[in-house]
């Protein structure tokens, strides 16, 4: 079939699907005429319309008569006790007419009640053995090995349980045909099994109404629709999608003419709420379904579609266990450490068996990996650049051609494409399904399935002859599970991806993190020399104060000289404890005010061991604020041995204490007071170390002697 072919049967196929799809069936204003009907006010109970042979059967008085009076039962009783809704049906009690026993149900329709009469069984069946039937092919349904094995018992079923000469399981395929899975007929009959059905056969608007009333009978299809009367009432718009008896089509009815069909059937396979197919059946003369068959009936196509579902999700979750344990042999393929372009190709073969490909190609960097049945290359780098264009998602067809026509060339192995691009990269994936060329058996020609003549009465196709049309470019189908593993996989490459790259900026941070340690181990050598230097020198400095503090005669000199002296000692042991500690930013200034006050003992002389008293709180503060304090404690102390006790030796303690954010430096004696100008240079020192710390010195009588307190932040305060 040429492409012009196929685009003007398409246009056809799509006139018939909205010429059928335009008529409004459920308002056919008419019923069949094996039963009757009659329309009653909601509010006032009382006829106000009917259909069919009411006179004959019922009584010639019925117009304008209270309902209950008509049936014989109390229905507004029946309505209070339930309710009537749309879609819902009521069984009332059986009525007895002059043709005998009516089988009688209430349904509503807006403001409307419509209550339908129609023939019971001939010989009425016990509900024991109904029930025993249904259980016995629910039973058989539940010991199915698969859905074809199902539907194939479910056709016996429903053809022991309606008496119908053909009973076919009929099922809708995601472009709206049917096709045919099994069947059960009467010795003679030709078969319509795996026959596909068009989609104009079934139009839109019957597919809601099968899901709303599911159960559908045509006892005569050569009846004469009956419609509703008087025509005064104005009711042949009333809605009669719940009625059993609603004429049908005249599209249908002669439809099942064409077919040769003298009674149908459709009972609705409703999966979730949507219409997954029929029970189709046909007799060869006439036969109806009583309201209590249709009830069993309802009730088994029920059991049927759970087992259907029961079926179908027993197949997913197969196919899921298979695709979970492709994927894990896949992805401990790609844990090394080689570029994931090398590693994606090395998993070429179980890429592509892991959705059943017959070809696996992967693409970037200027290169081409294949593995099975691919395209040319210069046919997958034209194909990937169509893949990037579709926006950088999960591209899937199993009809490429359509999509794609460049890809006509190659249909025989690349019919079915799954392809995606891998985020971050300029890499893509494809896989590919070799065309498989299918014969489908169409019952009739599906592009003749409705003649349309300007003007003319829309009628339905009259052949339902075996019609084969070849379908070609077409691959077998990507199933929902291999398409959510493919996007299972992507998640997995990027994963693989953003692991490679993490590692390589690992190895980088190694690298450069060598390369800072062994600066660091050159710094550290260079400091400890240096260390070492500055030390020396200090040491050299302390001891060359000492000697000529001991060498000279002036009291005076002597005593500036040790001064000079201590406070050297207190740089250098702020040096000293940079150098050992980890943390050279901060200084725990209770231990360094502690080791200070230690070297002062020395200094000062033998008989000052016992006289320096501290207590110190644990204070931890900046570097160069511990140099100043411990310069400003020094310097007080010995004020304190120069001032307070002249020549001689006494008590002196020294305090730390933290308020808050601000600590306290206390030093205090018990001798002669405050003396002195504050003119010196320790004095001048002090106020300018104090000023850098902002903070505060003052000066308060201890009775007896001296206490010097300074008030200072911890930390540095923010200009």
């Amino acid at each position: 079939m040429t492409t012009a072919e196929k685009i003007e049967n398409g246009t056809q196929i799509g006139q018939d699907l909205a010429a059928c799809d335009r008529e409004p069936i459920h308002l056919s204003g008419a019923i069949q005429p094996h039963g009757v009907m009659l329309i009653v006010d909601a509010a006032t109970l009382r006829t106000v319309a009917g259909a069919g042979d009411l006179e004959e059967r019922l009584t010639p008085d019925w117009l304008d008569r209270p309902i209950s009076e008509l049936i014989g039962q109390d229905v507004a009783a029946v309505l209070r006790s339930a309710d009537a809704g749309p879609g819902g049906t009521l069984r009332l009690a059986p009525v007895s007419a002059s043709c005998g026993r009516l089988e009688a149900s209430l349904h509503r329709s807006g403001d409307l009640l419509i209550v339908e009469l129609e023939p019971g069984p001939d010989v009425p069946r016990s509900a024991g053995e109904v029930l025993t039937g249904i259980e016995r092919a629910a039973a058989s349904f539940e010991r199915s090995a698969d859905l074809v094995q199902l539907c194939e018992r479910a056709a016996v079923a429903f053809r022991q349980l309606t008496g119908f000469d053909r009973v076919m399981i009929y099922r809708f395929l995601d472009d709206g045909a049917g096709v045919v899975l099994a069947e059960d007929r009467a010795e003679g009959l030709h078969t319509f099994l795996n026959h596909h059905f068009p989609a104009s056969d079934i139009p839109r608007q019957a597919r809601a109404l099968y899901v709303r009333n599911r159960v559908r009978v045509i006892p005569d299809s050569n009846y004469v629709p009956a419609p509703i009367r008087p025509q005064s009432a104005n009711l042949a718009g009333i809605d009669l999608s719940d009625v059993a008896l609603r004429s049908v089509s005249p599209i249908h009815v002669q439809y099942l003419r064409n077919m040769g069909v003298e009674a149908s059937a459709s009972i609705s396979i409703v999966r979730d709420g949507v219409l997954w197919g029929l029970i189709a059946c046909h007799h060869n003369s006439p036969r109806g379904l009583d309201p209590e068959l249709r009830a069993a009936t309802r009730a088994l196509a029920s059991g049927l579609a759970r087992q259907i579902r029961a079926q179908e999700e027993a197949e997913s979750y197969r196919e899921r266990l298979r695709l979970h344990a492709g994927e894990d042999t896949v992805i401990r393929q790609l844990g090394g450490d080689m570029p994931l372009r090398t590693q994606l190709a090395q998993a070429a073969k179980e890429l592509a068996e892991l959705l059943e490909a017959d070809g696996f190609a992967l693409l970037g960097g200027g290169t081409v990996t294949r593995e099975g049945e691919c395209p040319e290359t210069q046919d997958l780098l034209q194909l990937a650049e169509w893949v990037r264009a579709q926006g950088g998602g999960l591209v899937v067809s199993r009809e490429l051609s359509t999509v794609f026509p460049a890809a006509e060339r190659y249909a025989a192995v690349g019919s079915g494409l799954l392809a995606m691009p891998i985020d971050g990269t300029e890499c893509e994936v494809m896989w590919f399904r070799r065309e498989e060329i299918a014969s489908v058996e169409w019952a009739g020609n599906p592009h003749k399935a409705v003649d349309l003549v300007p003007g003319a009465v829309l009628t339905p196709r009259a052949s339902f002859e075996s019609w084969s049309q070849i379908v070609r470019g077409r691959s077998r189908r990507w199933t929902l599970e291999e398409v959510k593993a493919a996007h299972r996989l992507r998640h997995v490459f990027n994963d693989v991806r953003q692991r490679l790259r993490l590692r390589e900026l690992n190895g980088q941070l190694s690298i450069a993190n060598r390369d800072q340690e062994s600066l660091l181990r050159q710094k550290d050598v260079l400091m400890h020399e240096v260390n070492h230097r500055v030390q020396n020198s200090l040491q050299l400095v302390s001891a060359f104060l000492g000697m000529q503090a001991r060498a000279v005669g002036d009291p005076a000199l002597t005593s500036h000289l040790t001064e000079a002296q201590a406070r050297l000692s207190a740089v250098a042991l702020v040096h000293r404890r940079l150098y050992r500690d980890d943390q050279v930013e901060t200084v725990e200034l209770s231990r360094y005010l502690d080791e200070l006050m230690g070297d002062m003992r020395a200094s000062l002389g033998a008989g000052w061991g016992s006289a320096l008293r501290v207590y110190l709180a644990p204070v931890l503060v900046p570097t160069d604020r511990a140099i100043d304090i411990g310069l400003i404690a020094t310097e007080l102390v010995i004020n304190a041995t120069k001032y307070a006790y002249p020549g001689e030796t006494g008590p002196i303690t020294l305090r730390l204490e933290q308020h808050r954010a601000h600590l306290r430096l206390i030093v205090e004696d018990q001798g002669a007071g405050k003396s002195g100008s504050g003119e010196g240079f320790g004095s001048r020192m002090m106020s300018a170390l104090v000023g850098r710390l902002d903070g505060e010195l003052t000066f308060e009588d201890n009775h007896p002697g001296l206490r010097a307190i300074l008030t200072a932040p911890i930390g540095e305060v923010p200009r």
